[in-house]
């Protein structure tokens, strides 16, 4: 019974510890264009996420994203947008249609990835690690609506979000980009 029982909680320590070890980087998934993208290739790096959609009261957001990106962005600091169609309809086009909106309406060039689902029982696993605390290690974080944030440090942890109404040039988004 001994064995049993000490042979159950090195198990579920281990698996625990699998877990805690899993971070942004671990993951991987697909661009806009349908190409695969490791987010490991991001080691090193600040990454702002941003699940996004083009008909939302805050898709001008896009264009803040894209002026923050053009300030900061380099081989230190990236934003990755991840369209999702998780309120009220608001991002229901292609992969293909939401690329063009984007770069025609906002000359958006920093990463877009494929639409996902940011919340419910299809919630893509990038999102399930954002938003649980028991898998990130720092924080509950639900997904509020669209253009919410979330900050990645240059090793894969979560360091913090912003709600979607926080504007990308916002003095906590900013400070925690510049910061060494």
């Amino acid at each position: 019974m001994k064995i049993l029982s000490l042979t159950l909680i090195l198990l579920i320590s281990g698996m625990l510890s699998l877990a805690q070890q899993a971070n942004f980087h671990s993951f991987k998934t697909k661009t806009i264009d349908g190409k695969p993208f490791d987010l490991a290739s991001l080691k090193g790096k600040k990454v702002l996420v941003v699940n996004t959609a083009s008909r939302c009261g805050h898709t001008p957001q896009y264009k803040d994203l894209q002026a923050l990106y053009l300030k900061y962005g380099s081989d230190k600091f990236v934003i990755i947008g991840f369209p999702a169609n998780n309120f009220l309809h608001q991002e229901p086009g292609t992969n293909a249609e939401i690329k063009q909106f984007c770069t025609q309406e906002y000359q958006v060039t920093f990463p877009m990835m494929q639409k996902i689902s940011v919340k419910g029982n299809d919630m893509d696993p990038i999102y399930k690690w954002l938003t649980t605390k028991a898998l990130n290690g720092k924080m509950d974080a639900e997904v509020s609506w669209n253009f919410q944030k979330f900050m990645i440090d240059e090793k894969g942890n979560l360091v913090d979000s912003a709600s979607p109404g926080t504007s990308p040039t916002n003095e906590k988004i900013v400070k925690w980009i510049t910061s060494k």
